[in-house]
């Protein structure tokens, strides 16, 4: 019995090695990631993009023709969930929102006389979709005694950092009088920035969200004859991935691994035990025969 049952455990063994080997990719793919950077390792980076958003964003809120004489204007409409919505006026960028329940709301600026609104959508991956179809409204203000109301701009519609780190958001200050008030709301219910500048030009706000999260940033500028400007910012603060993060199905990679990891050592207890009945069975079939053969039993 014991030459049939090694012989059938070393059968065994060697199943089991082969399914180890198979397996060890899997599970060292589910492993928890070591902290980075590490000494002499080599970081890949790869894009696979996807396609471009085919859903369009509407405009609801201006009505098409609708005049108004106050500053700033609330544009609001339906939009794909998940998406970065983009206000653009006359073909200039001037507020953006993230489209979280299927609606947006952004308060713009606009120029002075007509103004052509287009909402764009864009993905994770900075894609477009569609435009929505043109909406022309209307502006006509108190007259100020400078020649050009303020007029703020920026690069960037979404901008993010991780908390505890330092978001900074180049933007770029035009027209009014010097010197102007700048307020920063960041949205994440912190005390809004104050600042001064005493002409036009580039400058930087700068924040450091302690949570992640989507923010609505307004960011308003006064000049020194009292003319308004207005951005509507996306602020973006993604946490650091966490070692023993849920996936989609709700199993955390920790997990994942003990059962990739422990599943072999079940199938090896099955098996021996089948090896040993097996050669134990067969043992006695064998002592069987040569009793019958009139042989002596081994």
């Amino acid at each position: 019995m014991y030459y049939y049952g090694m012989r059938f455990f070393r059968l065994a063994v060697f199943a089991l090695f082969a399914l180890i080997t198979l397996k060890i990719p899997i599970a060292l793919a589910a492993a928890p990631p070591a902290p980075n950077p590490q000494n002499g390792a080599v970081g890949v980076e790869g894009q696979i993009n996807g396609s471009p958003p085919t859903q369009a964003a509407s405009i609801g809120i201006p009505a098409n023709g609708q005049h108004f004489s106050n500053l700033p204007i609330t544009v609001s409409g339906s939009c794909p969930k998940g998406l970065l919505v983009e206000i653009f006026d006359n073909n200039v960028f001037v507020g953006s929102a993230f489209c979280t329940s299927g609606s947006y709301s952004i308060q713009i600026d606009l120029f002075d006389g007509q103004n052509d609104l287009v909402a764009r959508v864009f993905d994770a991956l900075n894609q477009p979709g569609p435009d929505s179809a043109t909406v022309t409204v209307f502006f006509s203000g108190a007259v100020v005694t400078s020649s050009v109301r303020p007029t703020l701009t920026t690069a960037y519609a979404r901008r993010g950092a991780d908390p505890g780190t330092l978001l900074t958001w180049p933007l770029t200050l035009s027209g009014g009088s010097g010197p102007y008030a700048i307020s920063v709301d960041w949205g994440d219910k912190s005390q809004p920035d104050l600042m001064s500048r005493s002409g036009p030009g580039d400058f930087n706000i700068q924040h450091i969200y302690n949570q992640s999260g989507v923010f609505k940033i307004t960011v308003k500028v006064v000049d020194a004859n009292g003319a308004a400007a207005f951005l509507q910012l996306t602020g973006v603060s993604n946490g650091p991935t966490q070692q023993t993060g849920t996936s989609q199905n709700g199993t955390s990679g920790s997990k994942t691994q003990r059962v990739l990891v422990l599943w072999p050592l079940v199938v090896l207890f099955v098996i021996a035990i089948a090896a040993f009945w097996l050669g134990k069975k067969h043992q006695l079939e064998t002592i069987r025969n040569r009793l019958r053969r009139g042989e002596r039993p081994i």
